[in-house]
């Protein structure tokens, strides 16, 4: 006698934020089309943060405000599951993905977890070492310094050999660190060909220093930008969080010949400029990647140690097949992370030979931008 059975797909919850971290996980997720994925905005259950975000009180945050309305937009635009605060399908998941481990939810923690770097992390202040000493929650230092660093979910993917020596420094297990690269920095060339109108400029893509609770003498900074052009045309394209009407008004004053951009492609605008100025933005390794001479808070030869591995775009599919492993396996995490080491560590060897690091005008392995 034949009897039915029931096969359940797996589910996989993705946990989004900033709109460079939910196209992310979306390219992660479009690798895995054997699964069913949804995506929630970062999101907490406990009643005293749930009403900061209701409130707004937490709105220059991914938690919500400018955040969450873009990354809802990018959601219903793309046509996928929104399950915010897993509130919506009353799914059972299998995975987690998440983009932060700042703050993790406890039901997440229940689950499997799997972390993917968004980009740069934030400097350590002051008061980040402070809260540290004090073992503060890693959100407490108030910026993203110790993203990757609480050591909290099964499996971590960086985006260099540099960043796994900071998040293993900082506190995460090294087991637990895969060397992936990550989506939308793991492949800089395809930049090149774009539609951007302009070239041989000085671009200066700013920060939301101010919008996160830290000082920013931004006319100081507009007037070193103008040194450092020496009368090229200058392009400034404004952090995504930043207070727009402020930026604009405050550019205007002071370099009312500048060109200023709140909306548009900046991988484009990089790609077609002479020179890159950043604060502690991540957009400075597109510029690397590429060759350009950049400028930084951070040290520019730490950041060169830093930059993401440059994969021809492989990363998505790295991260989603440590996913679909992992998932899979019916072990604990210990026995899977001694088990995916081996494999990884190979696979990530052929890409490194298919693929240099960087790309570079000096190398020659990119025409110039120019």
């Amino acid at each position: 006698m034949l009897r039915e059975t029931t096969f359940r797909r797996k589910k996989i919850l993705f946990i989004v934020g900033s709109p460079n971290q939910t196209s992310q996980m979306h390219q992660v997720a479009a690798q895995l089309p054997d699964y069913d994925c949804f995506f929630s905005q970062l999101y907490s259950k406990n009643v005293l943060i749930k009403f900061a975000v209701r409130k707004g009180i937490l709105d220059t945050t991914i938690m919500g405000g400018e955040f969450r309305r873009k990354s809802d937009a990018y959601l219903d635009r793309n046509g996928l599951f929104n399950d915010y605060a897993r509130s919506v399908f009353n799914n059972h998941y299998d995975m987690a993905v998440l983009c932060s481990d700042l703050y993790v939810p406890r039901d997440l923690r229940q689950l499997k977890t799997v972390w993917v770097q968004e980009g740069m992390t934030d400097p350590i202040t002051t008061w980040a070492k402070w809260s540290r000493r004090l073992h503060l929650p890693a959100y407490w230092a108030m910026n993203t310094a110790f993203n990757g660093c609480s050591n909290i979910c099964d499996i971590y993917c960086a985006a260099s050999e540099g960043y796994r020596h900071q998040f293993a420094r900082l506190g995460t297990e090294p087991a637990r660190i895969f060397v992936t690269g990550i989506p939308n920095y793991d492949h800089a060339a395809v930049y090149l060909n774009n539609p951007f109108p302009f070239r041989g400029y000085v671009l200066v893509a700013t920060s939301d220093i101010r919008e996160t609770f830290r000082k920013d003498d931004r006319a100081a900074f507009i007037r070193k930008c103008i040194g450092i052009a020496a009368g090229r045309q200058l392009i400034f394209k404004l952090h995504p969080n930043e207070d727009k009407q402020r930026g604009v008004r405050e550019i205007r004053e002071l370099a009312p010949e500048a060109l200023v951009y709140t909306e548009g492609n900046t991988e484009h605008m990089i790609a077609n400029c002479d020179e890159l100025i950043t604060q502690y933005s991540t957009v400075v390794y597109t510029g690397i990647a590429l060759g350009k001479k950049v400028h930084s808070y951070f040290d520019v030869e730490k950041l060169k140690q830093l930059a993401p591995v440059q994969n021809g775009g492989q990363s998505a599919a790295l991260i989603a097949d440590l996913c679909r492993r992992y998932v899979e396996f019916k072990g604990g995490r210990e026995e899977f992370l001694r088990t995916a080491r081996v494999i990884t560590n190979s696979l990530h060897e052929r890409e490194r030979s298919a693929y240099p690091h960087h790309y570079s005008n000096q190398e020659g392995v990119v025409p110039t931008a120019g």
